[in-house]
């Protein structure tokens, strides 16, 4: 099986992730970038097809492509049991983030961050497709993935497992440089309409928000979580070493 990948860097990533894996690189001619592309994929062992950008339109559906397409191997999907047998796993968890644009923008966040993993319930979340994998320029395919049946059900197994679970709550009195996220820890987002769901923020051993300081009272779902990201990379570095 393999799935489509659009756009330069997302095709760039799928090489460097998958190499010669990859089964094939279609680029449009006319452009340095486009021709460097067809380079590292030659060099990786991938064949390149060069093709008008019309039959690219067409395999895109309306996503953009900036002339790169590629057919890559299936995103790998980890179990949570192997994620939480690590040492003091750093997690980001989505409840029902449905826009591709905001779940492809977290992936990136978590994989620069150096998140463990990303973790979403199967129901009511954004598929996997060019669109996210797009709107994470390319960092999904470094990412570790956790697609459980039940989000509730993962966090109840987080907790047993004594992970720190933080809900972001733009309105919560606790900002999350005072949350512990030092060890293993679960930060949890919701969708930008909803938030998070009261059954899953209930199983939240803290609830905090980013401290704000301008007419703004809250940041959109993305942000947020690299915000908090951050905090999580601060806290880990600042930790006595054990």
């Amino acid at each position: 099986m393999s799935r489509l990948i659009l756009g330069v860097n997302c095709v760039r990533e799928a090489l460097r992730a998958h190499g010669d894996r990859v089964h094939e690189v279609l680029l449009e001619r006319g452009s340095p970038t486009l021709d460097a592309v067809a380079r590292f994929a030659e060099s990786r062992g991938v064949t390149v097809t060069w093709s008008a950008r019309a039959t690219l339109d067409r395999l895109a559906e309306g996503t953009r492509h900036q002339g790169a397409a590629a057919r890559a191997p299936d995103l790998a999907l980890t179990p949570l049991d192997a994620l939480l047998a690590r040492d003091e796993p750093l997690i980001v968890a989505l409840d029902e983030i449905q826009d591709p644009q905001n779940f492809g923008a977290i992936v990136r966040s978590a994989v620069a961050f150096g998140a463990d993993a990303i973790m979403w319930g199967e129901n009511a979340s954004a598929p996997l497709t060019p669109s996210t994998f797009r709107a994470s320029a390319g960092a999904i395919e470094h990412a570790t993935l956790v697609r459980v049946r039940s989000l509730r059900g993962a966090l109840e197994q987080c907790v047993s497992a004594a992970c720190e679970v933080v809900a972001l709550d733009g309105g919560a009195p606790l900002t999350i440089d005072r949350a512990p996220l030092a060890g293993a820890a679960v930060i949890v987002v919701g969708s930008e309409g909803k938030g998070i769901k009261k059954s899953v923020r209930a199983l939240a051993t803290r609830t905090a928000s980013v401290p704000m300081s301008g007419r703004l009272d809250s940041l959109n779902a993305s942000n947020a979580v690299a915000v908090a990201l951050y905090e999580a990379v601060r806290q880990r570095r600042s930790a006595p070493t054990r």
